[in-house]
């Protein structure tokens, strides 16, 4: 089984709660990822572990803590002066997963451009809910969702992330895409250490 992942526009204060976009709330020994340039990458979502608890069954995530994901996505998100990391596989400085236990002492991490507005889309709450392994979306754990050709590529490996197109965001990843950050299945349910990026197209 894996998690669909809702998508919930909110007025309310989403610090310390799962949620897309916004400013991640990190531990203060954490900096905010950057590319080989020394750009920030995109945050995307930050997922409170405990919310997830009860769908993940198998225990293949901790149930306790942080996990948060960047990337590059900017070009994707209709900048298109942003480096562009195409199809297929990411470089490693491209994306990055972050976790930690300890989900009580975070500080949030703000980044404004130079007029004073925030560089990051508001701050949208996430819901969670049960779904197909293969299920196109957004969600967490399961089979990606490729291109034809591309299966055979994912022998040992499951889907962490998957993020699929969203026209509000002005998402989009060329031809009907979806990227996936990917791990192996036959890991320690904390080790985040072995994570590669995928962007796939039609």
């Amino acid at each position: 089984m894996a998690i669909k992942l809702n998508i919930l526009p909110s007025d309310r204060d989403l610090s310390g709660k799962s949620h897309w976009w916004g400013f991640p709330d990190l531990l203060e020994s954490f900096e905010w990822p950057c590319n080989e340039d020394g750009d920030l990458l995109t945050f995307i979502c930050q997922i409170c572990l405990e919310d997830i608890s009860e769908l993940d069954s198998d225990n293949r995530l901790p149930h306790k803590g942080m996990l948060w994901f960047f990337a590059d996505l900017d070009y994707f998100l209709g900048d298109m002066d942003a480096p562009c990391g195409g199809s297929g596989e990411w470089k490693p400085d491209t994306f990055k997963v972050l976790y930690t236990e300890d989900s009580d002492n975070l500080i949030t991490h703000e980044y404004y451009r130079e007029d004073g507005e925030p560089a990051v889309l508001p701050a949208e709450e996430i819901t969670i809910e049960a779904t197909s392994e293969t299920d196109y979306g957004f969600k967490l754990l399961g089979m990606p969702v490729m291109t034809e050709g591309y299966e055979n590529e994912n022998e040992g490996m499951m889907s962490l992330l998957q993020l699929d197109e969203e026209e509000r965001w002005g998402l989009r990843f060329f031809d009907c895409g979806t990227v996936n950050f990917m791990i192996p299945t036959e890991r320690s349910n904390d080790d985040f250490s072995n994570v590669s990026f995928c962007l796939h197209s039609s």
